[in-house]
Parts: structure tokens; sequence; C-alpha cells
């Protein structure tokens, strides 16, 4: 991906950019095999009901890096946002996001054994073709929020989405599409990522409210459901390779369908205003790496549902760290504290085991 949409984000929301996708590679994915690597003649994966947490991080480091992942997110969509009102074209600053992670992978691909190594892996891993389309999750979230956060707001787009990414994190445990398998629909889970769309709400009191359009309502939750199924595909692609190679993946797919999107707005002909001199408007790219990367080694541990909800946790964190940092910000809002916390609480209940009836119940 390229880098999720900020939680909370500084002003002016309405012409903010979401920030791209997100995909992994801080630390090395490791030689976890997947289904298809153990004899699956057919090539298609069979999710296996094993926990996420083989092969990855404790649980608690990996969420602890998805939480500083989602700082990063924060100081991503201000960056790209700032950037999208300066030269006046959102999309630009989704180009220069994208190919700043790009640049990047080129240089880990000169400098990283484990990401040349990784991707070598893969020609060999036999995964469906559709593992490696994580990167689509996270072009369209850049390219929705490019257009539909001037409509709706930042406060109603970032709610959308964060409900979208509950219910896809919940769908896609369930479904064993990421690399740790099946995690089923439980109590707790479920309280987990209700309770996260609550804090994010309670987060975004205050914030502009634009047209509610329920068309463009749905987009925005569609996004969020695409991704869940980004760090889903990108955790599946690391775990056969390594997380570098997936990160790698990642922006190999998503850049050229943003680079399409702006050739078919127009965006490339270039910015109506001067490009800034500000260099820090420029690490959006950087900043996506590092997010993808926190995401992967996120999922291998904790599963896609807890991993998106440490995500916003940092995001709200962050937010309110450049709320009151930042010049001219609103400065600390309780709401945002509020919300933060919560997200956490969030991310313990959804880690919680359903109680022996329910287990039992489910298992009939």
């Amino acid at each position: 991906m390229t880098g999720t949409p900020p939680a909370s984000a500084p002003e002016p929301a309405a012409s903010r950019t979401a920030p791209g996708a997100v995909s992994p590679g801080a630390a090395d994915g490791g030689d976890l095999l997947l289904p298809t690597q153990r004899g699956s003649g057919s090539g298609v994966a069979r999710p296996r009901t094993a926990p996420p947490a083989g092969g990855g991080l404790p649980v608690w480091v990996a969420l602890s890096l998805v939480a500083v992942a989602g700082v990063a997110s924060a100081a991503q969509g201000a960056a790209n946002g700032e950037l999208g009102v300066r030269v006046g074209e959102p999309t630009l600053a989704a180009v220069v996001n994208n190919l700043g992670g790009t640049l990047l992978v080129a240089v880990g691909l000169a400098v990283l054994p484990s990401m040349r190594t990784g991707l070598a892996t893969l020609r060999r891993a036999r995964l469906p073709w559709w593992s490696y389309l994580g990167g689509l999750g996270g072009a369209a979230i850049v390219v929705l929020g490019a257009y539909v956060v001037p409509v709706l707001g930042v406060a109603v787009f970032t709610i959308a989405q964060v409900a979208g990414g509950s219910v896809g994190g919940l769908a896609v445990d369930r479904a064993g599409l990421a690399s740790g398998g099946r995690l089923p629909f439980t109590g707790p889970r479920i309280a987990g990522g209700l309770l996260g769309v609550a804090a994010v709400a309670l987060a975004q009191v205050g914030q502009p409210v634009g047209e509610l359009a329920v068309g463009l309502v749905l987009l925005a939750v569609a996004g969020g459901v695409g991704v869940a199924l980004q760090s889903a595909l990108n955790g599946r692609v690391s775990a056969a390779g390594s997380a570098a190679a997936g990160v790698a993946v990642n922006f190999l797919v998503s850049t050229p369908v943003v680079l399409i999107v702006a050739a078919v707005a127009g965006a490339l002909a270039g910015p109506t205003g001067a490009w800034p001199d500000a260099w820090y408007l420029y690490t959006g790219g950087l900043l996506g790496v590092g997010i993808v990367a926190g995401l992967v080694v996120g999922v291998r541990s904790a599963g896609v549902l807890r991993t998106g909800l440490a995500l916003v946790a940092g995001q709200l964190g962050g937010a309110l760290l450049l709320d009151a940092l930042l010049p001219g910000g609103p400065g600390a809002r309780p709401a945002v504290l509020v919300g933060a916390g919560l997200t956490l609480l969030a991310v313990v209940v959804a880690g919680r085991r359903a109680r022996p009836r329910e287990a039992s119940a489910r298992g009939r």
C-alpha cells in the first residue's frame, strides 16, 4: 500500500489526501510455508486453522510496531494533504507518495539481500495470482481519499473507512486469506471491531462534515475493506518470500495504478501552483514504506482485525501530537485522546478468547 487515511487530520480538512497504502517490511518475514508450498498441486491456498502468531513476533511487540506505523500514517496524511493543497492537485500528492516509495524499493533491491532473495523465492512459491494484488487496496484508498474527502469531510470519510476496515478485517481473518490461517467470528472480536469504530467516531467530534452522499460513504467503506485485503495479501506474500519482498510487490502493483488514474484525471500535466521547498512534504513515500512494513509484521502475529485497530490507535495518537505541536493547530483535543485510548482497548478486547460455551457452540 501506500498508506492509510489518518484517523484525524489537521486543517485544511476539505483538501486532505488520504495517505497511501500500507504494506509491511521492517523485519524479515522468515520462511513460514504456505499451504501451496506443502504439496498442494492445485496452487490454490487452503487456509490453515493455526493461530496467526506462528512464525511471527510476540503479539505485543508486533502491535506496538503497528501503532508506531499508525503515527507515521498520521504524519503521511498531513504531508500528502498539505502537498496536494500547495500544488493545487491532490492526485499529484498521491503520485509523489507512490513514486517515493517505489524509489526506496529500487534502492532496497540494490542493497537488501532479503528483498532479492524473497522475490526469487516467490517465483517458486506457486501462490495464486490474486495473492499479489494487495497493492490495489492501497492504490484505491489513496485515490478515493483524494476525491471523496473534499465532499464528505475528513471525519465522515475516516469513520466510514475504519468501519469498512473492521468488517473487512473480520471477514478476511475468518476466510484465512492472511498467512496465519483462519480466525473465527467470536464475541470479543466483533465487540472489538465495533468499539474501534465507536472510538474513531468519538475522536472525530468537532471535525468538519461535508455533504452526506450515500454513494460516497459506501465507497469509503469499500476503501476500508480494500485496506484489510491489502494487509492480508501483503502478509501472505511476505510469508512466502520475505517482508521486504512483500513491500516491493505492494509498490510495484500500486504505483502503476496511481499513475494511470492521475493520467486519466489530467494531473500529470503538472501542478497549478509551484512545487513547495519544504522537504518534509515529500516524505510520504518513506512513511508509506514504514506503514506497509508495520502492517505485514502485525498481520503475521495478530491477524488483520487487531492489526487494523492498532494502526488506527497509532493514527489517533499521531493526530493528537500533530494537533498539539503544529503551528496554528487546534491543540490537543480531549475527544481524540479518549478515542485513541478506546481504540487501544478495542485491540485488547478483540484479542480475548471466546468463552468456552461460545466456542463449543461455534464448533458444532
